[in-house]
């Protein structure tokens, strides 16, 4: 099962390669992948077959699948591998933490811990707030950058759910260095969440010692709405 649903993505995606957007897709990741050249809406269009939920696998064989594709030198096997693990959103295990981390730290770059933040740790924290800050701790620790900014990203689209104390702990134990993908992810943190309370994201900025980068990002549209 798990061999054929495997043979057959890869089948379909070799069938829509395209050389020509390949090139251009690996320029723009800074060449740290290969990839098909399927662009984003003709991938979603091929891989419906594959999500439709009557032909899902077992949640224990999506994983597997899921951490198989990971190993594969496309981006495209990635992108999928993601999609999938979250259609299993409400079968969510406490364990599957340690799985997410793998996604997380293996090729990583912000195209795949962007959407694994958003989409699958932060609802994996609604269903188990209890790991929250275990886990948040570790990752703030960890040195490894992608961990931190799942740790910014994950409350993004929280909104009036946005534990305000939580942000303000990861902003400021993360605050102070000159790494682009930290002090972007907390910017953008502080943007998404000043769409719900600009008072607050004012106040913080105001009164936390941010990088430019991350003090300009988060007042953006605040600024521009004055």
């Amino acid at each position: 099962m798990i061999d054929q649903y495997i043979n057959q993505l890869e089948k379909v995606f070799e069938q829509h390669a395209n050389q020509k957007i390949a090139q251009g897709q690996a320029a723009y990741m800074q060449y740290q992948f290969d990839f098909f050249g399927i662009q984003a809406p003709d991938r979603q269009t091929l891989q419906k077959p594959f999500l439709i939920k009557k032909y899902l696998p077992a949640k224990e064989d999506a994983f597997k699948i899921a951490g198989i594709l990971w190993q594969k030198p496309q981006r495209e096997f990635q992108y999928f591998a993601m999609t999938l693990v979250e259609k299993y959103k409400n079968q969510y295990s406490i364990d599957d933490i340690a799985f997410f981390e793998e996604l997380i730290t293996r090729k990583s770059w912000w195209d795949t811990v962007d959407f694994l933040s958003q989409k699958i740790i932060g609802h994996y924290f609604k269903i188990y707030p209890n790991k929250i800050q275990e886990s948040i701790e570790s990752w703030i620790n960890s040195k490894n950058i992608w961990l931190q900014r799942t740790a910014i990203l994950f409350q993004l689209k929280y909104k009036d759910q946005t534990d305000t104390h939580l942000l303000s702990h990861i902003i400021d134990q993360l605050k102070d260095t000159n790494t682009f993908f930290i002090n972007k992810a907390i910017g953008w943190s502080l943007r998404e969440y000043g769409k719900t309370n600009p008072a607050w994201t004012s106040d913080f900025v105001a009164q936390t010692k941010l990088h430019p980068l991350s003090r300009r990002e988060a007042m953006r549209l605040i600024n521009k709405n004055l």
